[in-house]
């Protein structure tokens, strides 16, 4: 009986294609894991803003509080935001700062 033991245990693979792959599997040592980030020179030099003429605009919404890309904006005080902690930052601001934030935009707004 011992001896099919081993023999079953010689004939399973040491890695099952099933299971996930491990980080050292994947990632030698050494070698950089997870997100790399990247500065602004290079975001600008892969969007090629040089090639556009410079008095067109660029399409990109930007938060008006933080200065990240913008991909939402609140109807009651116009103004744009990047997360829920900037928009819940925006209803709290009294209507003179909201104000402000819009003049800075060129988007001046008179709210009710």
């Amino acid at each position: 009986m011992e001896r099919e033991v081993l023999e079953a245990e010689l004939v399973l693979p040491t890695h099952m294609k099933f299971k996930k792959i491990q980080m050292y599997d994947k990632y030698p040592k050494g070698q950089a894991r997870g997100r790399h980030w990247k500065h602004l020179k290079q975001i600008i030099q892969a969007e090629n803003y040089e090639n556009y003429p410079p008095h067109l605009p660029t399409c990109k919404k930007i938060c008006d509080i933080t200065g990240f890309e913008a991909p939402y904006f609140d109807p009651r005080t116009k103004l744009r935001y990047a997360n829920t902690e900037v928009f819940k930052i925006i209803r709290s601001l009294p209507n003179d700062y909201v104000q402000r934030y819009l003049a800075l935009r060129n988007a001046a707004v008179v709210l009710r």
